[in-house]
């Protein structure tokens, strides 16, 4: 049995006396001593998820301090003072398939059914810079996400959809700048003052090279990219995250809840320090700094991990790189319910786990929140199984009462002594990082990429000795489960996206185009701000590998270090 901690209390905190303070540690020793020898279950290990030792009880001799109120520094309980009984979360649901006009539609009936954001899902040649005709797009196209090669596709994407009115979330990394750029300029097309652009681009590349792989261009350059979307959007879309510092993905691939946290505040630091090196003010760009995290099956650790980033993130950004605009001390993030959690075996029950994964992002105070499908682990999701994920969210917020107060379960012992527990992990993880030579170097030398994968290892050891319950897949299986209907992207997407991309090209100005990505090339080489040259050739409807591969030739492709 794990032994009670016994550090500055709550208790001593708010002056208890001294003898009151004496009888409950007593009276937990023998509570301790009581319960010692009873049975306990031997079908579980009495862990978090992440392998954290959890006592059997929590009291105030577990928790040190007394968090300020809502609102206040450091927004350990929230952002907001009122959270959400001032405004409730956005709700997104991450879609999108086959061609831009397919997942127009699809769009517009999300926000017919009352989805209050948009969240685009690219496919993959988009996410690696590929054009759909490109002969390494063949047979992906629309096939995880939505086909975008150009501007063209672009402006039929958000078709009737009014960019001034409507938050848009784009997951997209090694990219992110160009499909920025493609956005622009519809919004232009549209009419819309892109002063009013209401939304986020991932743009997160340090967590690619950590995790996910989708990257373009080495390191230092990938980074120039980032700081240079740092310094346009501050200047003419401040309403819009120039990133999503993203911890979704680290976990995603089989990190803990306290590397997830620990490993996405670190490449955050690392943004904030080139931004400031490059001789920007830290109050003109970190108030558009935003975070998006896992939320993964641990009810109470999911919590406290939230809890933890605000508090940390605030901390840092005030002590560390000097800031005093309130705005960039607030950590804003969107959270999403754990995809890897999911399971194909009995996909019903993934109803019930997104159910609770959302309600504890909820209940740590996201600002924003996408909820999986049920069916999302076999495939793209139909329109019954999106309806029931964004339903979750509506009867969520309407329905448990569960927005009604802010952080209601602040002040629980266990969430509380959980939340100090995280905090205390990241910042042993913040040294380790440090003493390698920072962010950088760490992934560089693969660390960051081993400390997941042993973790993975773990967990996956686990399920398959059955020290860890899923149910469904190692616990409580059927047999002869009966098939679902899933969605399935034909071919023809991607006939429909190579004809109109030779459309596209035939029609536009070509001598245009070619000054355009000159003008791009020249822009890199003398190492200036590469945004307007970009937004220029968007705007000329050069497409997405051709400003990709200019750019590749000034600065290299990245490849990947053998690590393992």
């Amino acid at each position: 049995m794990t032994t009670l901690a016994s550090n500055d209390s709550l208790l001593e905190r708010l002056a208890v006396q001294g003898e009151e303070l004496s009888r409950l540690r007593d009276e937990v020793a023998a509570w301790q001593a009581k319960v010692a020898g009873m049975k306990q279950r031997d079908d579980t290990t009495f862990t978090t998820i992440s392998g954290r030792a959890l006592n059997p009880v929590y009291t105030p001799l577990d928790v040190a301090s007394v968090e300020p109120l809502p609102g206040e520094y450091p927004y350990t309980r929230g952002i907001h003072p009122t959270m959400y009984r001032g405004k409730l979360w956005t709700m997104r649901q991450f879609a999108g398939f086959g061609t831009a006009a397919d997942t127009n539609q699809r769009y517009k009936f999300l926000l017919e059914r009352g989805q209050t954001g948009l969240s685009v899902a690219f496919d993959f040649p988009t996410l690696m810079g590929y054009d759909s005709d490109h002969p390494r797009s063949e047979g992906e196209v629309g096939k995880c996400g939505v086909a975008i090669s150009s501007l063209a596709d672009m402006e039929t994407l958000f078709d009737g959809i009014p960019l001034d009115q409507v938050s848009v979330s784009m997951t997209i990394n090694g990219p992110a700048a160009i499909l920025f750029c493609f956005f622009v300029a519809a919004a232009e097309r549209q009419g819309v003052p892109i002063a009013k652009l209401q939304g986020t681009i991932q743009n997160d590349i340090l967590k690619e090279f950590v995790a996910q792989h989708a990257w373009i261009y080495p390191v230092e350059p990938s980074l120039k990219i980032i700081v240079d979307l740092f310094e346009w959007t501050s200047e003419h879309t401040p309403q819009w995250n120039s990133i999503s510092i993203s911890g979704y993905h680290i976990r995603e691939a089989g990190s803990t809840a306290g590397q997830e946290l620990a490993f996405t505040l670190a490449n955050g630091f690392t943004y904030v320090e080139r931004g400031i090196a490059r001789g920007l003010d830290v109050d003109r760009f970190a108030p558009r700094l935003s975070f998006f995290w896992d939320v993964h099956n641990d009810f109470f650790e999911e919590i406290a991990k939230l809890r933890a980033a605000r508090r940390i993130w605030a901390r840092h950004l005030r002590e560390r790189y000097g800031a005093r605009d309130e705005r960039s001390l607030k950590m804003r993030f969107h959270c999403q319910t754990a995809g890897v959690s999911l399971t194909a075996q009995q996909p019903m029950n993934n109803v019930a786990r997104v159910a609770y994964q959302a309600l504890a992002a909820v209940l740590g105070g996201t600002q924003s929140l996408h909820t999986n499908a049920l069916d999302e682990t076999l495939a793209l999701p139909t329109e019954l199984s999106v309806r029931v994920a964004l339903r979750t969210q509506q009867i969520l917020a309407y329905e448990t009462g569960a927005a009604n107060v802010a952080d209601p379960l602040g002040g629980s012992y266990l969430v509380e002594a959980l939340t100090e527990q995280m905090e205390a992990e990241a910042e042993a993880i913040f040294a380790q990082v440090e003493a390698m030579g920072g962010t950088v170097a760490a992934i560089e030398a693969g660390w960051f990429q081993r400390e997941i994968a042993r973790s993975a290892s773990r967990f996956q050891a686990e399920v398959e000795a059955g020290q860890r319950t899923v149910v469904g897949l190692n616990a409580f299986v059927e047999d002869n489960e009966p098939p679902i209907d899933i969605l399935k992207i034909d071919q023809a997407a991607e006939v429909e996206q190579r004809r109109r991309m030779v459309a596209m090209r035939a029609s536009r100005d070509q001598a245009l185009v070619d000054a355009r990505l000159a003008a791009l090339t020249t822009s890199a080489q003398d190492d200036r701000n590469i945004i307007p040259a970009m937004l220029d050739c968007a705007r000329a409807y050069c497409t997405l590998f051709e400003i990709r591969h200019v750019l590749e030739q000034v600065w290299g492709a990245y490849r990947e270090p053998v690590f393992f």
